[in-house]
């Protein structure tokens, strides 16, 4: 079977919400919109939203390390908000296995947001509907568009190329090569959900450029790390050097 998936590199992902506002805007204008924006200028914006990009510091002072991560839908291979929808509204579709919603049929009862573990639903505050992410799935089969453009609009607007889009069923295809070859992880896994989209670990880093004599921010001095979280709770590991050995 078939499933459609991202694979997301948190070596590379800068932050910078490309694939937001490209979410925002395509799925506004096509068959999942449209999407609520209340008070979207003032001091409590409101809306909704498939995709988030949530922002962490690890390590401490002046030696901190930025971390973002993107978040939506993981389209579940054996996804618990399906069978909880009391009007089948919340369907996987057994073509692509992307988990999606008939809004014909939502009642906006959020059973489904809250069976999902990685609150990946909002319910529009305008159409009383639950909304995620559908991967673009009037986009990627849309036969008018050119085969390169047959992409969720989150991958093509991304310009450091952090999102990989494929089934990850077919071994030969560029997500799952990335996951066997990178060590690609689902996100809490312990749920048994079997998540389809993954996760790209950061790579373990080495200081360069600095010495014992001349450097100032004290990591020369220090030993290196072993795993990664050794090196994020030492403050070893910062954005521009892992930006820099990508």
């Amino acid at each position: 079977m078939t499933q459609m998936a991202l694979v997301i590199d948190l070596n590379v992902c800068v932050g910078c919400h490309a694939c937001v506002t490209s979410c925002k805007e395509w799925n506004t204008s096509g068959e999942a919109g449209s999407l609520a924006d209340l008070q979207p200028y003032d001091a409590d914006p409101e809306g909704t939203f498939f995709n988030r990009v949530q922002t962490y510091e690890a390590g401490e002072f002046p030696a901190t390390d930025t971390i973002h991560f993107p978040k939506s839908c993981l389209h579940c291979e054996d996804p618990p908000c399906v069978p909880v929808c009391p009007t089948g509204a919340s369907y996987k579709r057994e073509g692509d296995g992307l988990v999606l919603v008939d809004y014909d049929k939502c009642i906006g009862c959020n059973y489904c947001a809250w069976a999902c573990p990685y609150g990946a639903r909002e319910l529009d505050p305008k159409r009383k509907e639950m909304t995620k992410c559908t991967l673009c799935a009037d986009r990627i089969n849309n036969e008018a568009l050119p085969e390169r453009d047959r992409k969720p609009a989150c991958v093509l607007a991304c310009p450091t190329s952090a999102r990989l889009f494929g089934d990850i069923h077919d071994p030969d295809s560029e997500v799952s090569q990335a996951i066997r070859e990178r060590g690609g992880y689902q996100l809490m896994p312990e749920w048994g959900t079997r998540p389809a989209n993954h996760y790209l670990p950061r790579r373990k880093t080495e200081a360069h450029g600095c010495s014992a004599q001349s450097c100032s921010c004290g990591s020369a001095s220090q030993p290196q790390a072993e795993s990664l979280e050794g090196q994020l709770e030492s403050g070893q590991v910062n954005l521009a050097s892992v930006a820099a050995h990508v």
